[in-house]
């Protein structure tokens, strides 16, 4: 998921990037801190799950958990997911500086985007939080592979192939990322509620 330098146009670096800016600015402002170390723990489990990845043309496929941070952070999960992207840009090397606010928007976008909409159905039964789970991590996914292609094409329309299939070698990983965060979302509202906010909507 993760675009690599030297791959996107000027514009498209540029609005992404003033996109992350404000989308982390209004993170910051919404972020309870007395959450911290709950965004400092997903922060990490995002930091280490997106690094095991499988090179495809410009990018990679990997596990983001967007949709589990989104659930649980709501707003918050765009700090959250821009610091662990500094982080493995600078000690790994993927993506990289210039390319962090598209790489920033593509994942965190939709994680809070799938987050703000899924959040009230964890109300619900347990088929509806069960739902929710794995709307949350199978769409989050989606629209963060239909981002990503979508800042290739819009950079060079001689990547629509490969953005085509950055997008179809998504969707085995959509379906195990929605497994695994319906899991860990059921597994939460039974044994700690709390911290998926459930007497509130996210921030």
């Amino acid at each position: 998921m993760h675009i690599s330098e030297g791959i996107l146009s000027t514009p498209v670096l540029a609005g992404s990037a003033v996109l992350t800016v404000m989308g982390t600015a209004v993170g910051l402002k919404k972020l309870d801190y007395d959450r911290i170390m709950t965004v400092s723990l997903l922060s990490a489990t995002f930091f280490v799950a997106s690094l095991i990845h499988v090179p495809i043309g410009p990018g990679s496929v990997h596990l983001l958990l967007g949709g589990l941070l989104g659930l649980i952070l709501g707003w918050g999960a765009f700090p959250a997911i821009i610091v662990a992207l500094f982080l493995q840009a600078i000690f790994f090397q993927y993506g990289g500086i210039i390319v962090l606010g598209a790489n920033g928007l593509n994942i965190a976008g939709p994680a809070v985007l799938c987050g703000l909409l899924l959040h009230p159905m964890l109300l619900g039964t347990r088929k509806q939080q069960m739902t929710a789970g794995f709307l949350a991590g199978f769409c989050s996914m989606f629209f963060s592979a239909l981002l990503m292609a979508g800042a290739l094409f819009l950079s060079d329309q001689g990547f629509l192939k490969v953005a085509s299939l950055i997008l179809a070698s998504h969707f085995p990983v959509m379906i195990v990322e929605g497994l695994i965060t319906m899991f860990v979302v059921t597994f939460l509202v039974r044994v700690q509620p709390e911290i998926l906010s459930l007497t509130t909507s996210p921030q």
